[in-house]
C-alpha cells in the first residue's frame, strides 16, 4: 500500500499510478474538495447503502480509477466500486475510522435493517491530511477514534501487535486534546496516526465480538458505526478477559491505565456515548439483535464463544 501525507500529493499520486480520469467518490461534506478528478460522486451516504453503491458504480462507468473522500462510509463506498469495477482506489479518510487498510467493505441493506458487505477492493493508495479533520464534530472525532481503538484492542487477541498497541497509545493521549481543541493540528495529526496504526492492525487480525455488536445494531437501526463501538468495546472487552487476561493487561498499558475497559467508557463519555438508549436503540429488540450478533462473523471467531444469551446481557448493560 502507497502511503502519503498532504493533500497536495494526490496529484502526483494519481501520476504515479496511471489514473488519468478518476472519480471522486464522496458525501455532501466534501463535494467540493479541492483534488484533481475528471467527474464528481457525492451520494454517499451513512453505512453505505446499496442503492448508494449502486448509483456510484454507475457513475464510475466513464472513469479509469477512484478517489474515495470521506469517513468509513465513503472509504466503503469507494471499495465496493473498486471491487464491482477493479479499478484502483485512493483513499482519503476523513476520520479515524481506519477502512482504508482492509479490501473488504460493509454496506447496509436498508429493506432488510441488516449490515451486508463484500471484499475485493483494489485499494492502491492512501492519503492522510489532517487539515481535512480539523472541523470534524466532537461526536464523529470521539466515536471514529473509538471504532480505531476497537480495532487496537481486538488485534491483541491474538498475541503482541506493534501496530495495535503504537494505535492505543496515540488514541488515548491524542483523543483528549483533539476534544479539548479540535482544531489543534498536531494533535489531529497524531490521532489520524494512531488511526493509521489501528488500521494495520485490523488488516493483520480481523474484527470480533466488539465490531460484531456494533455492525448488528448499525444495521438493524441506521445509528453510528462510531458511536456504536464507543459503547460496545466495554463490555465485550471485559466479557473476553478471562480468556486473554494477557491482551487487556496489553491494551492498558497501551492506554496508560489500570483498567482498559474502564478507560474505554472515560473515552466514550468524552463523545456523550454513555447508553444505547440516546442513540435511539429500543430496549424491547435487544434478544433479536443478540441473536443476529451472534450469527456474525466477528462473533463466530472471538476468543470466547458468545451464546445470544451472554450477547443479550452484554447488551442491557450498555442499554
Amino acid at each position: 500500500m502507497i502511503v502519503r501525507w498532504g493533500i497536495d500529493q494526490v496529484g502526483p499520486l494519481l501520476t504515479e499510478l496511471r489514473i488519468e480520469r478518476p472519480l471522486l467518490v464522496t458525501s455532501s461534506r466534501f463535494a467540493d474538495v479541492d483534488v484533481p478528478v475528471a467527474d464528481r460522486f457525492s451520494g454517499v451516504r451513512r453505512h453505505s447503502p446499496l442503492d448508494a453503491v449502486a448509483a456510484a458504480t454507475a457513475a464510475a462507468a466513464g472513469s479509469d480509477g477512484l478517489v474515495a473522500v470521506g469517513g468509513g462510509s465513503a472509504i466503503d463506498t469507494g471499495k465496493a466500486v473498486s471491487a464491482a469495477t477493479g479499478k484502483p482506489l485512493v483513499a482519503i479518510p476523513t476520520t479515524y475510522a481506519g477502512a482504508e487498510w482492509t479490501s473488504y467493505f460493509g454496506m447496509r441493506d436498508e429493506a432488510r435493517r441488516a449490515k451486508t458487505g463484500g471484499s475485493g477492493a483494489n485499494t492502491a493508495a492512501v492519503v492522510y491530511e489532517s487539515a481535512l479533520t480539523l472541523d470534524l464534530p466532537v461526536a464523529e472525532t470521539v466515536g471514529t477514534a473509538l471504532n480505531a481503538l476497537a480495532h487496537c484492542a481486538e488485534a491483541l487477541y491474538a498475541g503482541p501487535c506493534d501496530d495495535a498497541t503504537a494505535g492505543a497509545t496515540l488514541i488515548s493521549r491524542a483523543l483528549p486534546e483533539v476534544v479539548a481543541n479540535g482544531r489543534d493540528v498536531d494533535a489531529r495529526r497524531r490521532l489520524l496516526e494512531g488511526a493509521m496504526h489501528a488500521g494495520m492492525a485490523l488488516a493483520e487480525r480481523g474484527l470480533f465480538l466488539a465490531h460484531a455488536m456494533a455492525q448488528a445494531l448499525g444495521g438493524r437501526y441506521g445509528a453510528s458505526h462510531g458511536a456504536l463501538n464507543a459503547l460496545c468495546l466495554a463490555p465485550a472487552l471485559r466479557f473476553n478477559e478471562p480468556v486473554v487476561p494477557a491482551a487487556i493487561a496489553a491494551l492498558a498499558t497501551a492506554v496508560d491505565a489500570d483498567d482498559a475497559p474502564a478507560h474505554v467508557e472515560q473515552l466514550a463519555r468524552l463523545g456523550g456515548f454513555e447508553r444505547l438508549r440516546d442513540l435511539g436503540i429500543p430496549g424491547d429488540e435487544i434478544d433479536v439483535v443478540a441473536v443476529e450478533t451472534a450469527q456474525r462473523p466477528g462473533a463466530r471467531s472471538n476468543p470466547r464463544p458468545a451464546s445470544p444469551e451472554e450477547i443479550a446481557a452484554l447488551l442491557r448493560s450498555i442499554w
